[in-house]
């Protein structure tokens, strides 16, 4: 049975055999156990020989250290200490030749040997060390190229997957072959990408991955029934490869092979992400051209469309998730990205969507709730703070040809929506009321115009005064000029509110006895409302 693999702090040996095994070899045929059983599976890297008794400075974790005891002669009272100062400092155990120089072990020190776990094994005299060195070594040398040669035939047996354009499912196919296990490919956010093996092993993976995440690897060195490496490349955290074995049978060493699984995941993993990027971006510009009327003919628009696997001849309504101001856009558009395809493939799977260079833009069916999506994409995308988009929907588009006026309805239903209701706001076309007819005036310039001319010097902000008096009339506009509600509303008394109304006569005119005049006041408080729209 191969041993566990296990990492040494110096040295180039990285493998070992476990004291249990140790004592199987033949000059340790008559060495008998004295205490510490329960650290038989201890791992033996190297071995050493005590010949001075300030030996802590020169031993090394791993080892087996054997002594006639020659160097406590003279004096036994530190052998109570020593098999803790040895647990404390990684050894895996101590054999020690009694009768010429120390006749008997302390019992207080084979008590500590047994409460630490710390095997103490009591030599033949008639075993020479040399023996004991020469056939332990090699066993252990062995052990490291039997390891390392089953491990580079499945790392050749990996990249071969690769090689042959083989994905996930292919290198968790071969992990499960190599190991007798039962392999997961996760990603980052907990999904199940790939598994091989029994079904109902799968089944008990799959269930302990949803209910606690992927598993922890326990300490090296004792054999284990899940093990979970990381899947790394480039810097980024890309998921784990997660394996299970219902007999508990996994060693360290198949977890050293398990890593270097990882490795391949990483390089198909990045594979898929340059192939995604490419595809991603054929997408987003045919969706672009859509969208803005230069695809060609609907026939033509549907046919590329299907390529894609979407659906543009069917009704539908097209989504724009905007990111809001003060965000970091470069780490939140890719995100941003995702939580929207992955809503789109949970809502809608036919849905078109694409990034573009600061928003996503959706094409859902029509019979769809596009609130709904918003907010399943925006419940992911919580994740990522302080950064928020804003969205807007349009109304029903019947085909492909009148998408470009469904794009630019709900992109003005993001923008005004944000004006609204501030970051984050869902916003229907439809429902912008007056805004959505300002929306459509394409003349900005004139509209500003028309702010100007109506609000007069209320139109700047060059003055504190200038906006606490469009306060005040935007108020006494909502209220239909009821000078009581309006005093409570901002807090003033009564004579005060009287004096500012005057105030907005002398600048605007007779606005309290002209409807038409209120009107237009009205409309120019929107705009200014709408600005940078």
């Amino acid at each position: 049975m191969e041993p566990p693999v296990r990492l040494a702090s110096t040295g180039t040996i990285i493998h070992g055999v476990s004291v249990g095994e140790v004592l199987g070899v033949s000059t340790l045929a008559e060495a008998r156990l004295i205490a510490g059983e329960s650290g038989l599976g201890r791992i033996v890297q190297r071995l050493n020989v005590m010949e001075v008794p300030d030996i802590l400075a020169w031993v090394k974790p791993h080892e087996l250290l054997l002594t006639t005891g020659y160097p406590l002669r003279n004096t036994p009272q530190s052998l109570g200490r020593l098999v803790a100062d040895l647990d404390e400092r990684g050894l895996s155990a101590l054999a020690i030749k009694l009768g010429r120089y120390v006749d008997e072990l302390p019992d207080e020190m084979v008590e500590q040997a047994d409460r630490l776990g710390f095997p103490l094994i009591l030599l033949p005299n008639d075993v020479g060390f040399d023996d004991i060195l020469n056939q332990v070594l090699t066993d252990i040398l062995n052990r490291q190229a039997a390891v390392l040669a089953r491990a580079e035939e499945a790392h050749r047996a990996l990249v071969q997957v690769v090689l042959a354009g083989g994905g996930l499912n292919e290198v968790a196919a071969e992990v499960s072959q190599l190991l007798d296990v039962s392999v997961a490919a996760v990603d980052g956010s907990g999904r199940v990408l790939a598994t091989a093996g029994p079904a109902e092993h799968v089944a008990v993976l799959r269930e302990s991955i949803s209910r606690e995440g992927p598993p922890r690897t326990p300490a090296s060195g004792r054999a284990r029934s899940f093990a979970s490496v990381p899947v790394l490349a480039g810097g980024h955290h890309h998921g784990r490869i997660v394996a299970y074995s219902p007999s508990g049978a996994i060693r360290d060493s198949d977890v050293g092979i398990l890593e270097r699984a990882a490795t391949v995941a990483a390089l198909v993993v990045t594979r898929q992400e340059a192939v995604n990027a490419v595809e991603s971006k054929y997408r987003a510009d045919f969706l672009r051209d859509v969208l803005t009327g230069r695809a060609g003919t609907a026939e033509r628009v549907t046919a590329r469309a299907r390529a894609f696997g979407w659906d543009l001849a069917r009704p539908v309504t097209v989504l724009v998730a905007e990111l809001d101001p003060d965000g970091d856009e470069r780490s939140a558009q890719d995100r941003l990205v995702a939580c929207w395809t992955a809503a789109m493939r949970r809502h809608d799977p036919r849905g078109a969507v694409a990034g573009f260079s600061h928003e996503v833009v959706a094409v859902v069916d029509a019979s769809i709730d596009a609130t709904r999506v918003a907010k399943d994409a925006a419940s992911a995308f919580a994740d990522v703070p302080p950064a928020t988009f804003s969205t807007g929907s349009s109304r029903p588009s019947p085909g492909a040809e009148t998408l470009p006026e469904a794009y630019s309805q709900a992109l003005k239903a993001a923008r005004v929506g944000r004006q609204l209701h501030g970051p984050g706001a869902v916003a229907h076309f439809d429902q912008l009321g007056v805004y959505r007819l300002l929306s459509l005036v394409n003349d900005t310039d004139e509209l500003h115009a028309f702010v100007r001319e109506t609000l007069g010097p209320l139109a700047a902000d060059t003055d504190a005064e200038n906006a606490d008096l469009r306060r005040t009339l935007q108020v006494l506009l909502e209220t239909n000029l009821n000078v009581a509600e309006t005093a409570r509303r901002l807090h003033f008394h009564y004579n005060t509110l009287r004096y500012r109304i005057g105030k907005l006569e002398r600048l605007l005119g007779n606005f309290t006895d002209d409807p038409h005049l209120r009107l237009n006041l009205t409309l120019a408080l929107h705009v200014l409302r709408m600005r940078g729209i």
